[in-house]
């Protein structure tokens, strides 16, 4: 038996469901969201994987819209958390209160109980409120009074970072940064498509009574998550990612010897997780069931711009780590 066929071979039908899906939920996202079009395709791969996002950019580009309205598109509930210094980590997880008329305490869940959970420039909270954030992140659990509360099934974090404004934040540390499936860098949008904004708030699709109609629901995402899990990666394609990530710990061996001296630490692990199964999302994405080494070029930057670690010098010289990934991806042969 071939691995094709050991995993559950992906039938045209449910193909075509999946696609007919996707182009629903994509068509009702545009209507809102202006442009974007890679933030539909990263939010998509997170919803469909369970991974979380971390997306950095200056203020104005829809992030919130665009995070509210796939909510709204997939029937899911929605909680945006505004980050601030004086944040603490019952604020998101939720805390007892005592009643007083009947000498009891009662829990109140925090906002983190939501399915999609947007965290407004996480490196403005504490690193105490971060920490609680990350482990609610990664154990999909909360914990108040001793009692464990599961998280809603499906959970998406989209936290954000705003570039500019540096003093008085909490820079996220490079282990915790590593727990986001996906870093994304969303640039200004074109002269046309910020003149359509305008005409869209115009006509008042931003209203707040211009919600978005859900056109799937949360059966929907979990059976979509179900069957972008069978999405048939072959092992040439395995070795393709187990070696891009190889050579970050080891540039020195592989790319321009003065670019590698820039790379102060390589990906973890979690880099090639992250890429077979971003990876199988893209692919059923474009309607496909198998992956192919394209795809794992699209997601590079995605994968890797947050877990390649770049020291002083590149800081100094301005060397992007986009550029060392394209470095890097130029040095593996693609099966």
């Amino acid at each position: 038996m071939n691995q094709m066929t050991a995993a559950a071979r992906i039938e045209a039908q449910e193909l075509q469901g999946a696609q007919a899906l996707l182009n629903a939920v994509s068509h009702s996202f545009e209507n809102k969201v202006v442009g974007q079009n890679r933030l539909r395709e990263t939010l998509l791969i997170g919803l469909m994987t369970g991974g979380h996002i971390l997306l950095e950019s200056v203020p104005g580009l829809a992030k919130t819209t665009a995070a509210q309205t796939l909510a709204d598109t997939v029937s899911a509930q929605f909680r945006r958390i505004q980050c601030t210094p004086d944040l603490l980590p019952s604020d998101i997880v939720g805390t007892q209160v005592y009643d007083a008329a009947k000498g009891v305490f009662s829990t109140q869940l925090g906002p983190v109980h939501a399915n999609l959970v947007l965290l407004d420039e996480i490196n403005r909270s504490s690193a105490k409120t971060q920490s609680a954030m990350l482990e609610a992140m990664q154990e999909r659990q909360t914990s108040i009074g001793g009692v464990v509360y599961p998280l809603p099934d499906p959970f998406l974090v989209l936290a954000t970072q705003n570039p500019i404004e540096q003093e008085g934040t909490y820079v996220l540390p490079e282990a915790q940064m590593d727990r986001f499936m996906l870093k994304d860098v969303l640039d200004y949008p074109s002269p046309a498509e910020e003149a359509e904004v305008i005409r869209r708030i115009d006509a008042g699709v931003f209203l707040a009574e211009a919600k978005q109609t859900a056109v799937a629901s949360l059966d929907d995402v979990r059976r979509l998550q179900a069957l972008t899990h069978r999405v048939y990666i072959d092992p040439a394609i395995v070795r393709y990612i187990v070696g891009l990530v190889y050579v970050t710990r080891h540039a020195a061996q592989y790319i321009d010897p003065q670019l590698a001296e820039y790379i102060e630490f390589g990906a973890s692990p979690r880099a090639s997780i992250a890429f077979s199964q971003a990876a199988r999302a893209l692919a059923l994405l474009k309607g496909r069931d198998h992956v192919i080494p394209e795809d794992i070029k699209e997601l590079a930057h995605r994968v890797l711009r947050h877990r390649i670690i770049l020291g002083f010098a590149a800081v100094a010289e301005q060397v992007q780590v986009e550029s060392v990934i394209d470095a890097i991806l130029g040095s593996v042969q693609t099966p």
